[in-house]
């Protein structure tokens, strides 16, 4: 009974994953001389404004002193991140290296799901990006 009244913590799986995301984004930065260049995006459900969301990312771009090069969303709700146009519009920018990385308000833009999230994390790093978050992997 007692666990019961303790406040929740975050799951170990979302921790390593929060570790995993940070790491990759600083590898993906550490080489960049001059500008560091972000494409913002942010899932909406249908009727709701991404404005908010795109300001928390944008929010986090000014502070670091990131260049946003693109700014999107996708309105679909919770989906598999690879049925996303949108996001794969930004994949396809990182690709070609005109990105150096993929803001998003929170994880939540990418996925709740810690399989598709970490999936997600690998193509980024793949591509040479990284990912950064307004709020941390536990602020859903």
């Amino acid at each position: 009974m007692k666990a019961a009244l303790e406040p929740s913590r975050p799951d170990s799986a979302d921790q390593r994953l929060a570790v995993l995301r940070r790491a990759q984004l600083e590898t993906a930065l550490r080489g960049i001389q001059g500008e560091k260049r972000f494409g913002l995006y942010v899932l909406v459900t249908p009727r709701q404004d991404p404005a908010p969301r795109l300001a928390a990312a944008q929010a986090l771009a000014a502070r670091q002193g990131w260049t946003v090069a693109l700014r999107t969303f996708d309105v679909t709700g919770p989906s598999d991140p690879a049925t996303r146009p949108q996001l794969a519009r930004l994949l396809a920018a990182a690709r070609r290296q005109e990105i150096h990385g993929i803001l998003t308000a929170s994880r939540v833009d990418i996925s709740d799901d810690n399989r598709e999230y970490a999936a997600m994390l690998d193509q980024i790093r793949a591509l040479g990006g990284g990912l950064a978050l307004a709020r941390e992997e536990t602020v859903l």
